[in-house]
């Protein structure tokens, strides 16, 4: 395991333990960070537009389209931390 994965993991698991819950958009882009860094680009079709939360989550995902799954993972690290401090 690459020390990246690593730190990528243990971010994941303090993101649960971020105790002030951040506003949609950081969810958002907390969830689309996390699909790039796991899977890579999105997949599947777009949820209908009647489905707004998934709707969401997709497009936030669908915008990193193109981001290396090294960076996503450490915009997803950086974010936590950031969360992490208040």
């Amino acid at each position: 395991m690459s020390d990246l994965v690593a730190l990528f993991d243990t971010a994941v698991a303090h993101s649960r333990l971020i105790t002030q819950r951040p506003d949609n958009a950081t969810l958002l882009r907390l969830y689309a960070l996390f699909k790039q860094a796991s899977i890579g680009d999105a997949t599947g079709e777009r949820p209908e537009m009647f489905d707004m939360v998934a709707t969401a989550k997709y497009d936030a995902w669908d915008a990193l389209s193109g981001m290396s799954r090294d960076d996503a993972m450490r915009a997803y690290i950086d974010l936590v931390a950031l969360l992490r401090a208040g």
